[in-house]
Order: C-alpha cells, then sequence, then structure tokens
C-alpha cells in the first residue's frame, strides 16, 4: 500500500513498521531555533569537553577512525565520507567510505593505489572499507577506537562522494564528475558507476565502470528490488541535473558482478518528465511549495548516455525533461524511491530550502512528502541525508555558519542532534568542521558521520526511541 500524503518516512526494511518523524511535534518559539531550546527532538545540545562534537543528553560517541591515524592497507589517510554501513564477520560493521576528491592523483595520492584494484592511475578518488568491530573501545579524545582496520576497495576513480547500497549487499560508487581523458591530468573517462563489494576483496579487482548506466555527475542511486529498476540522480547546475531510470535487458537477473558483465549500450536509460494535473509540463521541481502536490511521470530516453560530445543534461531541449537541483541524497522504501532535491533558500520560487520526494513506480507519479525549512533566518544548505529506523530523516547542514546534525520533522521544520565544535569559529559557511556522509549500522544503534577536516568518522549512539 502506497504511504499517504501525512506518511513522510518509509518503513524499516527489518521490521516492517512505521517509523515515524524524529521527535514529536512541538510548537518553537518564533524566530530561529537555538541550541538551548527545549523545542522538538532530542533536547538541547551539550557541549563535549573534548570539543569534537555537541549531543543531546544520552547520547555518546566514539571515534572509530582518524586521517593519518587510522592507516588503510597499504597506507593513505582515512576519507571522512562514511556511505553505507554492511553486516560483518563477529558483530563487526563494514563501512564503505568514499573519497570525494576529484582532479589528478599529484595533487591527493589517496587511496593508495593498490594493485589491480586501480581504475585510472591518474584519479585521486576511490572508496575504503572500514571494519569497526563491535566491541570496539569508546574513545572520546579524538583517537580512533582500537581494532578498527582498514582496506582499498577501489582506486583511481574520481570525486567518489555518493551512490548506492544494493539488494545484494554491494554498494554502487558513483562518480560526481564529467571528466574525459585528457582533462586535469586523466587518463581515462570519468562520470561512471562502479560496484564495490566489501565483502569479498578479490571480487573488486580490474574495476570496470558500469557504462550503461551513463555518464554524468552521479549522486545517488537506489535499486527496486521487485522490477529491477535502478534509479540515478545528478548533481549538476548549468543546467540542473536530472533523475534517471534504468531498465534491464529482458532476462537479466540482479547479482554480485552481473551489471559489470552486460555491454555498454545494455538496457534503457530514461530522464523523467513531470507534468501536473492539467497535464502541464513542470520545468523544474522547486516551483513545488505545497506538501502533498502530486505529478504524472514520463520517461524519456536518453539520446546519448555516455555523452561524448554533449552532456547527458545538456542533449533535452527546453521543455522535454524536468530538473532538480543538488538530489545528494536517495533511498528506497514503501514501494519506491524517496528523493532529495535540496537548494539554497533564495533559489526557490517556492520559499524553501529544498524538500523530499516519493516517487511511486506503480502509479507513476511523484509526491511531495516534505518541504525543508531550518527557520527564520538560518543558513540552509543541506548535504547528506539518511532515514533512521527509529525516527525519521537526519541531515547535515550548516545552522548559523556552524555545521549540525539536523532532524527533520513533517512540516518541514528541523532540530538540533549534533554540532561540530572542530572550527565553531568561522562566520559562516565554515570548511573546517563539516558533516560529510551519514550512513546507520545494520542494526540501526549506530549512526556513522564523517567530520572533513580534519577528517574523522564518528560512531554516535543514543536512545534513538525516545520521543521529544
Amino acid at each position: 500500500m502506497p504511504p499517504s500524503d501525512r506518511d513522510l518516512v518509509p518503513r524499516s526494511a527489518a521490521g516492517g513498521a512505521g517509523v515515524a518523524l524524529v521527535g514529536e511535534r512541538q510548537e518553537p518559539e518564533p524566530g530561529e531555533w537555538r541550541d538551548g531550546d527545549a523545542g522538538p527532538g532530542y533536547g538541547p545540545l551539550v557541549d563535549d569537553p573534548a570539543g569534537l562534537l555537541a549531543l543531546p543528553a544520552g547520547f555518546s560517541y566514539r571515534v572509530v577512525a582518524r586521517a593519518a591515524v587510522t592507516t588503510p592497507e597499504p597506507g593513505g589517510p582515512t576519507p571522512p565520507h562514511p556511505a553505507a554501513a554492511f553486516p560483518g564477520e563477529h558483530g563487526a560493521t563494514l563501512l564503505v567510505a568514499g573519497h570525494a576528491p576529484g582532479g589528478p592523483r599529484s595533487d591527493r595520492p589517496y587511496p593508495a593505489a593498490v594493485a589491480d584494484l586501480v581504475y585510472d592511475a591518474a584519479a585521486a578518488g576511490g572508496c575504503t572499507v572500514v571494519e569497526v568491530p563491535h566491541d570496539g573501545q569508546d574513545r572520546h579524545d579524538g583517537q580512533p577506537g582500537e581494532g578498527v582496520r582498514e582496506w582499498v576497495a577501489l582506486a583511481g576513480a574520481s570525486a567518489n562522494r555518493g551512490g548506492g547500497a544494493t539488494p545484494w549487499g554491494t554498494w554502487l560508487a558513483g562518480e560526481e564528475t564529467e571528466d574525459l581523458a585528457g582533462v586535469r591530468g586523466m587518463t581515462r573517462d570519468h562520470g561512471y558507476v562502479f560496484e564495490v563489494d566489501p565483502h569479498d576483496r578479490l571480487t573488486n579487482r580490474h574495476p570496470k565502470p558500469l557504462k550503461a548506466l551513463g555518464r554524468y555527475a552521479h549522486a545517488a542511486v537506489v535499486v527496486d528490488p521487485g522490477r529491477g529498476h535502478l534509479y540515478l540522480t545528478e548533481d549538476a547546475s548549468a543546467p540542473d541535473g536530472l533523475l534517471y531510470r534504468w531498465t534491464a535487458p529482458e532476462g537479466f537477473a540482479h547479482g554480485r558482478g552481473r551489471l559489470a558483465a552486460l555491454d555498454d549500450t545494455a538496457g534503457a536509460l530514461q530522464a523523467f518528465r513531470c507534468f501536473d494535473s492539467g497535464g502541464r509540463f513542470v520545468a523544474d521541481l522547486s516551483r513545488a511549495a505545497r506538501i502533498g502536490t502530486v505529478y504524472g511521470v514520463d520517461w524519456v530516453d536518453v539520446p546519448d548516455r555516455d555523452a561524448r560530445s554533449t552532456s547527458v543534461r545538456r542533449q533535452f531541449p527546453e521543455g522535454r525533461v524536468t530538473r532538480a537541483r543538488t538530489q545528494a541524497s536517495m533511498w528506497w522504501a514503501d514501494g519506491g524511491a524517496y528523493v532529495v532535491a535540496s537548494h539554497g533558500r533564495g533559489e526557490s520560487p517556492g520559499g524553501h530550502g529544498g524538500a523530499v520526494w516519493f516517487y511511486n513506480p506503480s502509479r507513476r507519479t511523484l509526491t511531495l512528502k516534505v518541504l525543508l525549512d531550518v527557520g527564520t533566518g538560518a543558513e540552509q544548505d543541506l548535504g547528506a541525508v539518511t532515514v533512521s529506523p527509529f525516527g525519521g530523516l537526519i541531515a547535515a547542514g550548516d545552522v548559523g555558519g556552524v555545521p549540525h546534525l539536523l532532524g527533520v520533522l513533517d512540516d518541514g521544520r528541523t532540530h538540533p542532534l549534533a554540532r561540530s565544535r572542530l572550527d565553531a569559529r568561522a562566520a559562516r559557511r565554515p570548511e573546517h568542521g563539516a558533516f560529510t556522509g551519514l550512513a546507520f549500522s545494520p542494526d540501526g544503534e549506530t549512526l556513522f558521520a564523517g567530520i572533513r577536516t580534519p577528517g574523522v568518522v564518528l560512531a554516535i549512539t543514543g536512545p534513538w526511541r525516545r520521543r521529544g
């Protein structure tokens, strides 16, 4: 049964129970919330004596990896961009972490160029796997926990910020770039998706780009486990990116390594086109300003998925496809795909900072579930977004120039869940201390979060079931 217009958050895959939003709704005082406000959620944030992370009472964190301290095999700094968590042996968590740098390896020579794991020896991106033991020692001094191991799973890729976990237990690592061979020192074309297996290192040898999924600035990926479709987002501008659907060729069955065995033009890659209840074309999703807005969706064939001469998003004439800004996050639940399209407050005709949409493939409809807003006068800059098994959406974003993790309510208001204390001195959009990737452990008890500089991965635990 599809979710109603009031049911934002998907059902958990494990238990099937409805997942409520983080915190019960409470009316705040007018104006912008502050960390000391009672407000909705888990209560005010408590300063950390170690100066790393402020959390609500009852929550705690440990550092599981730190750049240049936790050393991947065979060497190199830890990327602070946790992307997805998989179950490992003996209760351990296998955390896939993306290396976001684009451009040449001469600038940033990690992850290490492990033999047989390199796609382009000139590129600086890729993925590593961080193995976090179930009983790892708690650390609150900024140093990594004991027993943590890390190894390279993909090297020689570029700008690996996003991707998506598959139902068969692998990670689809996207390159958020369109660099061709010869650009910025690259020796091979980039802008592809690669499949990474966190459980079996041997299967990651000789990485092959999944060219059937297209070449563009990849952000998130989700898999429809019933129909086999892949939905992919693009994080690009001038013009804004698209939402894509890839349909497998007839007779294809998903599984580990099977996408890499396909021909470069296998299946159908299409971009979405939306229209309103009156049949009018919708040019951009940011124009929607009312929760419950429903658009019909058609799918338009991509002319040249490998973008040999023209970027995919520029291959469509005006009025042919619908665009959306910064589609950085997506997940599959309730029989459909949830898509986050965020943007600065001033960029939206509706005056909001972004939205969460639900695509229902059975009905071919796209429904607006939440408008994102962090309160009057606050800076809206949402990055990674994930869904808690116990309490709704959690997003990384800047508030008042300080990096936060935010819980999102059903009306789009937010409440603070964590505040980075690594660089609270910056007045606006601090580069240091910003949160990157977010991922819950397989049992749902631990939220892994990265902080870009100086490069740490944190494991946050607490009373997630509690309501404010």
